[in-house]
């Protein structure tokens, strides 16, 4: 094994390419592990580096260690291994750092726990993949190898015609949304070939330039989105969480989306609850203004029927005071009445009776031949018994 890294890594001058590629491993893991701890408020551990309200991110750090080392690898002489070594893992450490907060740097936002901050460990991976690559000796943009020849020998035409295809390749395969096989084809450009032929992903340039959403071609890159790539994207999600922990972070303008919303929805609330309670006073006051209403007609009425009998009352007593009054006037006026009645009456009847007595005397056979039809004395004649007056005389009778 050592013999091997001596012969690989430090007999083809690779050792500062070692240093910086394992410094990069080392600081990214650590740095993942320490946020993890800080995230999940472990007492024991750090904290956040602040400054008064200032959150102080790792990536000023981050690029203050590749400041130093890149400064320092070139001021330090090639004679000086170590020196030079150190300067790397130095510059690996820092371009960690700068890296894990990739996604800050992106969007200019604090989105390392949200969706988007998977772009850091994205770029975490692709830089680990390229140096270690590098690492192996393959050389990008040709094959292992050929180097370019100084002359204008058949060699060299052949080096800048396979970098100009090479690199017309990876730009077609960037393009189709392929990323890590764009990025790993510099380095083995059979795979370019390969992403370069093959279709590209349904949200990629490449298919909203050239795709139409009803040609063939889309609906095969949509099938094969669904039966290829996803299973991949959750198996490397599922790594990335495994590594550097679960971004699910609400990101802060969703946040701010959904409070606006919910403010939103709470003034909605409070102005449907306020309208509610508006009827709800108008009906109220409505139901008051009908009772009090009912109340005064009831009053009102009260008061008529109260007037009314009052009136009725006095009516009745006016009307029993008049009744009174005259049966008073009748009976004083009575006793006269019956005075002057009463000797009328007795005048008429003495009358009467002397009229009879003369019409019987008048009627009454000679002695000894009574008449046969005559009444007999003191029997009254028919028109007495039948009710009829006698005939009034001529005369005046007086009493």
């Amino acid at each position: 094994m050592i013999e091997m890294f001596d012969e690989r890594i430090v007999a083809t001058g690779r050792l500062p390419l070692f240093g910086f590629f394992v410094a990069f491993m080392v600081t990214f893991v650590l740095t993942r592990v320490n946020v993890r701890l800080i995230r999940a408020n472990v007492r024991w551990w750090f904290r956040n580096v602040a400054v008064g309200d200032v959150h102080i991110h790792h990536v000023v750090f981050g690029v203050v260690l590749m400041l130093v080392g890149g400064v320092a690898s070139l001021a330090v002489p090639d004679a000086y291994v170590g020196l030079d070594l150190a300067a790397a893992v130095v510059f690996g450490m820092g371009s960690a750092l700068v890296l894990d907060e990739f996604a800050l740097i992106l969007h200019l936002s604090d989105v390392y726990w949200t969706e988007k901050g998977r772009a850091s460990v994205d770029a975490v991976f692709v830089a680990m993949a390229v140096t270690g690559l590098l690492l192996l000796g393959i050389r990008p943009l040709g094959y292992e190898g050929i180097a370019p020849d100084p002359g204008t020998g058949l060699i060299t035409r052949v080096y800048v015609a396979s970098l100009a295809v090479n690199l017309v390749l990876a730009v077609i395969t960037l393009l189709k949304g392929k990323i890590w096989t764009g990025l790993l084809g510099l380095f083995v450009p059979a795979l370019l070939i390969f992403g370069a032929i093959r279709v590209a992903r349904p949200g990629s340039p490449w298919s909203r330039w050239r795709y139409d959403p009803d040609s063939r071609r889309y609906q095969r890159a949509v099938r094969r989105e669904k039966r290829l790539r996803r299973p991949l994207i959750q198996a490397k999600i599922w790594v990335q969480e495994f590594i550097a922990g679960r971004h699910d972070l609400i990101p802060p303008e969703l946040l701010q989306r959904r409070a606006d919303v919910a403010e939103r929805a709470r003034r909605r609330r409070m102005a449907r609850a306020a309208a509610r309670a508006e009827r709800r006073a108008e009906r109220r006051a409505e139901r008051g203004r009908a009772r009090r209403s009912e109340r005064r007609s009831a009053r009102r009425a009260a008061v008529r029927a109260e007037q009314e009998a009052a009136a009725r009352a006095e009516r009745g007593a006016v009307a029993r005071a008049r009744r009174e009054a005259a049966a008073r006037a009748r009976r004083r006026a009575l006793p006269r009445v019956r005075g002057r009645t009463g000797s009328r009456i007795r005048d008429r009847a003495a009358s009467t009776r002397r009229a009879r007595g003369r019409a019987r005397e008048e009627e009454q056979p000679p002695r000894g031949t009574p008449f046969r039809g005559a009444p007999s004395r003191g029997a009254p004649s028919r028109g007495a018994a039948a009710g009829e007056a006698p005939p009034a005389e001529t005369t005046e009778l007086r009493p």
